[in-house]
């Protein structure tokens, strides 16, 4: 059973949804609203969000950026009429874990919701070496270490929580890692968006990953741009 909250404005989609989770046996409560959301997300913890982009007042981009602001990992589904490569990062940027485009077919949600649901409730796996499986449930480097199943960060100075998103693209790094890689991989790769252009959206989403890497982030020297082309993970820089 778990506690799950449905941030959505339109009504019939609200209870369409509150009547099926409840029918999968999941506790379900329903804001209308960003602010509502967010009170209401203070108050009591909840396993998972259905959150909708278009709310009246703060939009569930905002809603999202101010739970991880605030040290809430809630995996956050976002719902969207808006499908466009450049929103999809944009909502991966603010803090959802995953991304489901307006109209869904309920079953294709309740499958995202539920995958959402088990990976945070994976068993937390601890190495105290480099790990090198292809399964790569923790990376270190530079007294740095990634565990990728805790969605933790640890560096000497501090432990950072990290959303899935992020645990995923710096995964995707570790694994590629030496290598040069294009924003348009990492679109294909990490966030599973296929489009022929790539966005720059991705960048922003890079500068918030150089805050918890790098000593210097306007210097980087672990997350390094490689002009015109992508990013070049380099784990340990001479």
């Amino acid at each position: 059973m778990a506690r799950i909250l449905i941030v959505e404005d339109e009504s019939n989609l609200a209870q369409g949804l509150l009547f099926n989770l409840k029918a999968e046996g999941n506790l379900v409560s329903v804001a209308g609203d960003g602010e509502t959301a967010l009170e209401t997300l203070r108050r009591q913890p909840f396993d998972a969000v259905v959150l909708d982009v278009m709310l009246p007042g703060k939009s569930g981009f905002e809603v999202a950026a101010a739970l991880r602001a605030e040290g809430n990992y809630v995996p956050v589904l976002m719902l969207t009429a808006r499908a466009r490569p450049e929103d999809v990062v944009e909502g991966f940027a603010a803090g959802a874990d995953d991304y489901l485009p307006k109209p869904f077919d309920l079953s294709v949600l309740l499958a995202r919701l539920n995958a959402l649901l088990r990976r945070m409730s994976w068993p937390r796996e601890t190495s105290k070496n480099e790990a090198a499986t292809d399964d790569l449930p923790t990376y270190s480097f530079a007294g740095h270490r990634i565990d990728f199943d805790a969605l933790e960060l640890h560096t000497p100075e501090r432990t950072i929580r990290l959303t899935l998103m992020e645990a995923d693209l710096l995964r995707f790094l570790a694994r590629n890692r030496e290598r040069i890689v294009s924003r348009k991989e990492l679109l294909e790769q990490v966030w599973h968006v296929r489009e022929d252009t790539d966005t720059r959206a991705i960048d922003n989403f890079i500068v918030r990953l150089r805050r918890y890497l790098e000593d210097d982030p306007a210097s980087p020297k672990y997350l390094q741009t490689v002009r015109g082309v992508g990013y070049r993970f380099i784990p340990n820089p001479e």
